[in-house]
């Protein structure tokens, strides 16, 4: 196997293997891990972000689907006690089901093109994540901390906002990267609420009319949602149906689901 060094980009995998030594300081002084955490990096690649991770003696899981990547870090993991490979698609990974119910950190340079899918994913593990760190494009990572009003302010936002704290925590050049890509880059913290600030009814409920909302966000509520909601439903929640889903803010989207959980027994 050659060093990871020389394996070259996959573009279908959107691979861009970060370099400069000061961002991927910064990138692990984010998530900060002790000794004793569980952390699961996501792509590790040729190891920039791993390399510093194992330094910190942590519990290292990682997950990669790249073949000749998931081969030289299976040989690293068979003589590293503390490091542990799973080679998975990313987007099958079991988050909910892994180690039992031990709370685990997330840290890694994710492939622009499944960033959001990513994303959705753990949300649905969130209970058992203490924090996450990412670099995303930086228009992903514009929209998972924008606010309302904002032409970034999306279904993003609001899922995210919904359920966790999010702070851009770093921004970064093409040039950290081999191969530099296309669009700039930015790393966001993300910190799961055990108990967060919007309660809502149904989860479910929450998710898809968030989803139908932000489907036709060019039209107003009244008719975007015309399915889900009368005017004597947006009356009583002071909502104005003439807006667009992104003039509401988190709080208004988990009143609304709130709204058809009760209406429809839920």
């Amino acid at each position: 196997m050659r060093d990871e060094t020389f394996l070259p980009a996959r573009k279908g995998l959107g691979q861009n293997f970060l370099h400069d030594q000061r961002v991927i300081a910064d990138i692990v002084a984010g998530l900060n891990p002790k000794i004793d955490d569980t952390v699961v990096e996501i792509g590790p690649g040729r190891g920039a972000l791993t390399k510093l991770l194992l330094e910190r003696e942590c519990d290292l899981h990682l997950i990669e689907f790249d073949r000749d990547l998931a081969n030289y870090w299976r040989d690293k993991a068979a003589t590293i006690a503390h490091l542990t490979l799973y080679e998975i698609d990313v987007l099958k990974f079991d988050f909910g089901d892994f180690l039992g119910n031990s709370p685990i950190r997330v840290i890694g340079n994710l492939p622009y093109n499944i960033s959001s899918p990513v994303l959705f994913r753990l949300l649905e593990a969130r209970k058992r994540i203490t924090d996450m760190v990412f670099m995303f494009q930086k228009e992903v990572v514009d929209r998972m901390v924008a606010q309302p009003g904002s032409k970034q302010f999306g279904r993003l936002s609001v899922m995210l906002q919904q359920a966790c704290r999010c702070e851009r925590i770093l921004q970064v050049p093409a040039g950290a990267f081999s191969p530099p890509p296309k669009v700039k880059s930015a790393v966001v913290r993300i910190v799961p609420q055990e108990v967060s600030d919007y309660r809502l009814i149904d989860e479910g409920v929450f998710g898809r009319l968030v989803k139908q909302a932000f489907s036709m966000r060019r039209k107003t509520l009244r008719n975007s949602l015309k399915e889900w909601f009368d005017a004597k439903d947006y009356e009583t929640l002071e909502i104005d149906s003439s807006n667009r889903p992104e003039r509401l803010a988190v709080g208004q989207f988990v009143a609304l689901a709130n709204c058809f959980a009760n209406k429809s027994g839920l």
